[in-house]
């Protein structure tokens, strides 16, 4: 085995793995630290990809429920096969996490199985074997943010990890959290049956997503069948044998009340892991949130230690750790890497799903920038009334002066594939009238995005 390396990454999420990859792809020897059985970190293993299995497999029970009589497709009774579920979740995971262990193999980075410490610049012990190196980077992802009083177990009370494996559909869950995770996993178990109730200690849900998006969004989702207690705090658990009793008050103060359910979900947000890391001895420094503070190259304080993804400031998200993966990589090959932060995607799983890019027009407020809106709804758009999905909008906005697209928001039908045309249009600067003077096919739902464009300068041709 080779004990000195280039680079060693510390964390296989697509952050680190992406990162080794790019790295070996510019001639680098490169290794990757990953404690897991598997490669691709909380992503592959516990989080995107098998809660997007699940998304997908309930909305295909729900559309068989609720949806294929519609359409003229008659199947009558349906039932439901956790199981098989479950399994098929697992499927998908395994073939992913298998995907990124053949990239390793055809590219030659080695995987150094077991917990990684970095012990001062160019040194990395995993497991009691020490490893040299020119360069480390520190990949290794987010954990759950904990809640006082509210204690997981992984059975009665779970995070998103433990949301995944539920053997049996709860008849009462509970959110605490009305964010992404909060959501998307709520979504998934109410199609398959269960009530749900989602206790935000904000006003809102979705804090970050576009206010009047976030209001249509939360409409549907409760015609869904979603509850909702906003403005609540979750001050206390008790478990028994039958489920969870929640100790519940006003956020802005009240009398306190009780919320009876078999399961609790905890979904309040994420925080970076740097737990065993070794990186106060080796002098890097952390910010007030915990997070490895770098600068715009991604290098730490420390020279040759660098981190990456949700480990350091910005979104946590996939995609953004990859990209910063491979910056870094070409950086440390010599090249120019970068990230357009200003640029950088968001999507919501649920149906519809919901998709931003760029700043809201909360934020354009609050930055004193005169601005455009565009809206169109699905509700006009062909392809959308043939699919039977006609909830939601596409929201645009442009610089007023110069109609420079400066964000985009979708809630609809294939949102998240949808913002790809808009995110791209920003990121070579584009303004709303080069969207909308861009011939799209017919009928797509695309052609939202293009009315939506159109809209901006009060010329939408089909509403």
């Amino acid at each position: 085995m080779t004990t000195s390396f280039d680079l060693i990454v510390i964390g296989a999420g697509p952050g680190g793995y992406v990162c080794a990859i790019r790295a070996a792809q510019l001639g680098m020897k490169v290794a990757c630290v990953e404690k897991r059985a598997t490669l691709g970190g909380t992503c592959l293993n516990v989080g995107c990809i098998p809660s997007k299995a699940l998304l997908q497999s309930s909305e295909d029970f729900d559309h068989a429920v609720h949806g294929l009589a519609d359409h003229g497709v008659v199947v009558g009774s349906v039932s439901l096969d956790l199981a098989r579920m479950q399994a098929r979740k697992s499927e998908v995971v395994g073939a992913n996490t298998k995907g990124v262990e053949f990239l390793f193999r055809k590219n030659k980075v080695e995987w150094l199985k077991g917990s990684g410490r970095v012990v001062a610049a160019g040194q990395v012990d995993v497991d009691g074997t020490v490893y040299t190196t020119k360069h480390i980077a520190i990949a290794t992802g987010s954990d759950s943010t904990p809640l006082r009083g509210v204690t997981v177990d992984g059975k009665r009370i779970v995070t998103s990890t433990g949301a995944l494996e539920l053997d049996t559909v709860p008849k009462h869950l509970a959110v605490i959290g009305a964010g992404v995770i909060g959501l998307e996993l709520g979504s998934v178990w109410r199609r398959l049956g269960a009530a749900v109730t989602v206790i935000e200690y904000l006003d809102r849900i979705v804090p970050g997503v576009d206010s009047e998006v976030a209001t249509a969004f939360q409409r549907i989702l409760a015609k869904q069948g979603l509850k909702f207690q906003l403005g609540t705090k979750v001050t206390g658990a008790t478990v028994s044998d039958t489920g969870v009793s929640l100790s519940v008050e006003p956020a802005k103060g009240g009398a306190a009340t009780t919320i009876e359910a078999d399961v609790v979900l905890l979904a309040i947000g994420r925080i970076p892991y740097t737990d065993g890391l070794g990186l106060a001895e080796a002098g890097v420094a952390l910010d007030e949130r915990g997070r490895v503070r770098t600068d715009a190259h991604f290098a730490t304080n420390v020279p040759g230690i660098h981190a990456i993804g949700d480990v350091v400031a910005g979104p946590m998200l996939a995609h953004k750790a990859e990209d910063e993966g491979v910056a870094l990589a070409e950086r440390l090959a010599g090249q120019a890497g970068h990230v357009n932060y200003a640029v950088i995607p968001g999507v919501i799983y649920t149906w519809p799903e919901v998709a931003s890019v760029g700043q809201t027009e909360e934020e354009l407020k609050a930055a004193g920038i005169a601005y455009n809106v565009g809206k169109f709804p699905f509700l006009a758009n062909g392809r959308a009334r043939a699919m039977g999905a006609t909830d939601g909008f596409v929201k645009i906005l442009s610089d007023k002066a110069t109609d420079r697209l400066l964000g985009a928001h979708i809630l609809g039908p294939d949102a998240g594939t949808l913002i790809a045309e808009l995110a791209l249009a920003m990121e070579f600067g584009a303004s709303a009238e080069d969207v909308a003077r861009t011939c799209h096919a017919h009928p797509t739902l695309n052609e939202a995005v293009k009315e939506a464009a159109l809209a901006v300068a009060g010329r939408a041709l089909h509403i």
